[in-house]
Formats: structure tokens, sequence, C-alpha cells
């Protein structure tokens, strides 16, 4: 019976609280527009760039890590007008005001962004652009979408340590490299994945530097706007923002998905060629990713047009001028203009 008891006990003290999704009672308001799902479900987004109707270029974005709708590559008003691009960014599952999708899936990434491209009446095929922890979107949508898809461009993707085509010997030490806190994370996010909200709620056990914030980075860029973040209280504004409906179908489903098992494929199982470009870019400097074992799946891949970004970080979008260079890079410019040579520059391919 003592044993009962203490099981019950535990069971309810690692459930996560329940959801509070938009529009419903008690929950917080939809200010956004928001596209309905096959499923019922409803994604809120955000449109920029030139009207839908005129666009030569249509273009999803997938944020990244406690992002939102209102993220994006930063590319000028001036170049998307040039190339006649139009946007639209959306808040993934369980973010901001989309609804929470508690079967959460590699495959259930990919299908939201073809329900969301079939909701905008985007036509057969448009690009996609992802960010870091989204990118696992970008693969997911290569893998079941591909037919949808004129071109992928993923901007630092996150990795999983865990991948079994990366090399066992180099992702153990560039694992063990990572603050205690991000270890013990990646670690329940995998094993344990039920368990990370009350893991992460625990003052007195190591948690992930990424969630608070207190991890510092080696780019001085990628320092400079976390600290800014941090003192102005911008960090903790988007965070709340993101995470107003749950920080467990926002935040720690990303974990659970992103790091913990891939059954259905890795990346590094995409042996043959998709028929449409994907670039990926990478700083060298990055203190989220390594750029060693990302250089490791481009080179194993052979098909993905690797561009590494000397002296830069992680946060690609935060680089003055580098939003222009991908998008010109993913997309072809006007009769006679080829963007090609500038999207280069600076740029070290494979």
């Amino acid at each position: 019976m003592v044993l009962a008891l203490a099981a019950g006990w535990f069971a309810n003290a690692v459930r996560p609280p329940p959801p509070t999704p938009c529009g419903a009672p008690g929950g917080p308001p939809v200010t956004a527009p928001r596209a309905r799902m096959r499923d019922g479900r409803f994604l809120a987004y955000a449109e920029s760039g030139v009207s839908r109707d005129g666009a030569r270029f249509k273009v999803v974005y997938s944020h990244g890590f406690s992002g939102g709708r209102m993220d994006s590559p930063r590319a000028s008003q001036a170049l998307l007008e040039e190339l006649g691009v139009y946007m639209v960014a959306f808040d993934r599952a369980g973010y901001g005001e989309s609804d929470p999708d508690p079967r959460r899936s590699l495959q259930s990434a990919a299908l939201d962004i073809r329900d969301l491209a079939d909701a905008l009446d985007l036509g057969d095929k448009f690009h996609l652009v992802c960010s870091s922890l989204g990118c696992h979107a970008g693969w997911a949508s290569v893998k079941y979408i591909p037919h949808r898809l004129a071109g992928v461009a993923m901007m630092a993707p996150v990795i999983n340590y865990r991948w079994s085509g990366l090399p066992r010997g180099l992702a153990r030490q560039l694992y063990r490299r990572q603050p205690r806190g991000d270890q013990w994370s990646l670690r329940v996010a995998y094993y344990a994945p039920w368990l990370l909200h009350w893991w992460m709620s625990q003052p007195w056990l190591p948690t992930s530097t990424v969630v608070s914030g207190s991890g510092s980075f080696p780019n001085a860029l990628d320092e400079k706007n976390r600290l800014m973040a941090l003192s102005t209280g911008m960090f903790q504004k988007r965070a709340q923002a993101a995470t107003q409906q749950g920080v467990q179908e926002s935040f720690y489903r990303d974990m659970a998905v992103m790091f913990g098992r891939w059954p259905e494929f890795e990346p590094t199982d995409l042996v043959e060629a998709p028929p449409f470009p994907v670039h990926l870019f990478q700083g060298d400097e990055d203190g989220v990713v390594p750029v060693q074992l990302q250089r490791h799946i481009c080179h194993r891949l052979g098909w993905v047009s690797y561009h590494e970004l000397a002296g830069v970080g992680h946060f690609l979008s935060a680089v003055p001028g580098l939003g222009d260079r991908i998008i010109s890079t993913l997309l072809p410019g006007p009769a006679g203009n080829d963007n090609s040579s500038t999207a280069a520059a600076g740029v070290r391919a494979y």
C-alpha cells in the first residue's frame, strides 16, 4: 500500500498542468490571423514581403526555440520587393497563439507546414526557410512532403547528439562540453520526456541554460544580444509570449521531439537527393550547434549545399545583411540578375 501511494503521489507530481488554449475560457485571447489545419487545430501566422497574389515566390518560415510568428530571416523589404517574395511565418504548434498538438511528432511538423500552405493557397510548391530548433520541421518536410517544396534553407539547424549517423566518439566529446544542466536536460528529453516539466521546474536539479538564458555564448554578437535581451526584459517577454498556453505544450514538447528518439528517420537517412535545392547555413562560432557535427551531416548527405560562415555564431538572423544573403541564395533573382555571387560573399561553401 505504501508503494502504491508513493507511486500515485509521484505520478501526480510529475504530471504537467493542462494547457490553456487561446480563445478558450480562461485562456489568452486570439489576436492574430489563424489558419485551420486538417485535424481542426489552428495555427497563428504573420505575413511580410509583397502581397500574396502578386508574389513570384511564396516562402514559409519555421521559427526556432522560444520564437514565434514575428520572427523571420530579417531580409530587407527592398530585397523582398525586388524578388517578389511573399513570406509567412507561423507559431509552431503550442507556441504563441497556435493550438497545442498533444500528438506532436516529426511528421506532424511537416504536415502543419503543408496544411498552412494549403489554407493560404500558396500553390503546388513553395519555399521553406527554417531556423535553429525549428529545422526539425525542415528535415521532416524533405522526408514527408518533398513534392510540395521548391527549395529549403536551414539556418543553424539544431542537432540531436544521439543520432546514429553521427560519429559516436566526436558526438560524445562535444556533448560533454555542454554545461551540466544542458546535458541533463537533453538526457531527460531522450530517456524520459514525460518527466521534463517536473524536472525543469525543480530549482535543485541541473536544468537547461538555454531555457533560462543563463548560458554564455562564444560568439561576441550572440553574447552581446543575450545580455541585452536579459537586461531589457526582452528575453522574458519573448518566453512569456511563446509559452502563454503552457510551457509544456511549447518548450518541452519541442525538446521532446528534437532531442528525443527519432524512430521515423534521421537526417543522415535521407540519402536520396530531393528534386529541389537545399541550403544549410552554419556559423563556425556557434555555441549551440557544434560546427564539426554539422559538417559531418552535410558531407555524408552530399546533396546539401553547405555554407559555413566565418566568425558567425548561432543566431543568424541577428547578423546584419545575412538575411538578404540567405534569401538571395535560396531564390533565383529576376531575369538578367544573378544573385549567387553576392549571396556567396564571405561564405565558405561545400
